[in-house]
Order: structure tokens, then C-alpha cells, then sequence
């Protein structure tokens, strides 16, 4: 199932933003759901994820301690609150699902551009 990526905008250095990650029907507890952005003219890079049933998470060392990633399974969706935020995340933000950690999804939805600029 594609997962929908929204909540992308143009923020100044340091500022803030969180991304949503939906989905149609139900998210079983075995699957882990992630966000991985794609900055222009390089190669699509994981950022973290999280496991629906435990709730834990993982993070990329570029984003440790700036970025959380949650879920709200009454919702069905996954977050990603970016603060901190640098000239160097500006990206496509994609959200994925798979079966394992680590990730390697099999199909990608829609992005969410996210532009880190004064």
C-alpha cells in the first residue's frame, strides 16, 4: 500500500516543521514505516523509522537528536517532526512502508518537498 507524504514547505534555518505519512485501511503491527528524503541530483537516503506494534524507532546519525518520528495508530499515520532544521535537509521527504527493519521498500507514493532557506 503507497503511503501518502504531506506537510512540506519552504521554513528558515532553525525553524520547524512536521510531516504525515497516511495510508488507506489498517496498518498491521508487524510493519515498519519510514521517512527517506531524496535531495536534487542525489540518491534517496533513509531518515528514520519506526515499528507500528513496539513503537521503536530509528534514526539516521545526520538527524539524531533534530528529528523524531512517531505514529498515531488511531490515525493511521505516521509523523515526522523535523526541528533545527538546515540548508542541507532540504529534500523530497517519502514515507514507506515494509515488513523489516532495515527498510528496503518496494514502492514509493507521492513526496513532500521540504526547502531549508532564508
Amino acid at each position: 500500500v503507497q503511503q501518502q507524504a504531506s506537510g512540506g514547505g519552504l521554513v528558515q534555518p532553525g525553524g520547524s516543521l512536521k510531516l504525515s505519512c497516511a495510508a488507506p485501511g489498517r496498518t498491521f503491527s508487524s510493519t515498519v514505516k519510514g521517512w527517506f528524503r531524496q535531495p536534487s541530483g542525489k540518491e534517496r537516503e533513509f531518515v528514520a523509522a519506526i515499528r507500528w506494534g513496539t513503537g521503536r524507532t530509528y534514526c539516521a546519525d545526520s538527524v539524531k537528536g533534530r528529528f523524531t518520528i512517531s505514529r498515531d495508530g488511531a490515525k493511521n499515520t505516521a509523523y515526522l517532526q523535523m526541528n533545527g532544521l538546515k540548508p542541507e535537509d532540504t529534500a523530497v521527504y517519502y514515507c514507506a512502508a515494509d515488513v523489516a527493519y532495515p527498510m528496503s521498500p518496494e514502492s514509493w507514493g507521492q513526496g513532500t518537498q521540504v526547502t531549508v532557506s532564508s
